[in-house]
């Protein structure tokens, strides 16, 4: 089993050690033959951001892989979609389970979510460091 996640992509910008890689993100049917006809496949451009001490080594449009921990991808999606649906579920059916009230807990699911991305967001350095890329 793969123990790393990578991507090829293209150098876009370098600014002392910190290096922006462009990559394309294509969903898992985006190589099929058939994908230029199909509406289920999709490809997205997306930035990621490199910190490498080697950047001077690096040229602007020079192609590379950028690689990630499998681990960093499973604590991304866990962050991303697990723990969110768990703080959902936990307040709706905790303050239907309370109140009764159908709707005030449709409203309180919704808003723990808010507050759950809202300090997602706040905490985004101190969870950058843990997520890191390399350039291979």
């Amino acid at each position: 089993m793969k123990t790393v996640i990578n991507h090829k992509g293209t150098i876009e910008k370098i600014d002392g050690n910190h290096i922006t890689v462009r990559i394309m993100q294509a969903s898992g049917c985006a190589a099929c033959g058939m994908a230029d006809h199909c509406n289920a496949s999709e490809s997205k451009e997306k930035r990621i951001d490199v910190i490498d001490d080697h950047a001077a080594e690096y040229e602007i449009g020079q192609h590379v892989r950028v690689m990630a921990d499998l681990k960093s991808g499973y604590r991304a999606v866990l962050l991303g979609f697990g723990a969110p649906l768990l703080v959902m579920a936990c307040a709706l059916f905790g303050v239907l389970a309370a109140t009764g009230n159908e709707t005030l807990s449709a409203f309180c699911g919704m808003g723990a979510l808010v507050v759950y991305y809202v300090a997602l967001y706040l905490v985004r350095d101190k969870l950058g460091k843990r997520f890191t890329f390399t350039i291979e």
